[in-house]
């Protein structure tokens, strides 16, 4: 009997000086061990594709020309039409100022859509606050005068530097709308509205 507990206390304290790491290996399957060093792997290969779509994005990007920054010095003129509205407009290197008829822009246009229009060409080639533009507009209401601006700062920014044009055609800025409004017919309440029918 004593030689038994002997070899049992034996066998016992060399499973307790093994490390906790160790036996937790050895505790663990075959099966189990392959599918962490899979999963393992699995993660790095996604860290190595997101690494590579990043470097392929920023490779991208730099060889994409980028815009012309704008001149130290010149006045640059285009004219836009839209309706009955004509606007003439004048760029001039600067912090961004917008003045139509001697007004700021948010004194001159009330709605937002107008507000954005006349800055949506010097958004779409990166140029916003690089320019002070001057607009003398003329006749039509304020969505054609507002139509009109945006076309005469778009043929402006060309006029300013040739390479802002494909963004700018792209985003339809240089199209001039010729959509005015439909004439009256005789017979007619309006261009296609008839007089209200009455039976009696």
């Amino acid at each position: 009997m004593d030689a038994k507990n002997q070899s049992t206390e034996a066998d016992a304290k060399p499973q307790a000086d093994v490390p906790a790491e160790a036996a937790s290996a050895a505790a663990t399957p075959p099966q189990a061990a392959e599918g962490t060093a899979a999963e393992g792997a699995g993660v790095g290969k996604v860290a190595v594709a997101a690494a590579e779509v990043g470097a392929g994005a920023q490779a991208q990007a730099e060889a994409q020309p980028g815009y012309p920054p704008p001149p130290s010095e010149g006045l640059f003129r285009g004219t836009g039409r839209r309706k009955s509205a004509v606007a003439r407009v004048r760029l001039i290197p600067g912090e961004g100022t917008i003045k139509i008829n001697k007004r700021a822009v948010d004194d001159y246009f009330t709605e937002p859509q107008e507000q954005a229009a006349v800055c949506e060409p010097l958004i779409a080639t990166n140029t916003a606050g690089h320019w002070n533009v001057l607009v003398s507009v003329r006749g039509g209401g304020h969505s054609g005068q507002a139509g009109a601006i945006r076309l005469g700062v778009a043929r402006a920014l060309v006029k300013a530097d040739s390479r802002y044009e494909p963004a700018l055609r792209q985003a339809g800025y240089l199209t001039r709308d010729s959509r005015r409004v439909e004439r009256k017919k005789y017979g007619l309440r309006k261009a296609r509205r008839r007089f209200q029918f009455s039976k009696r």
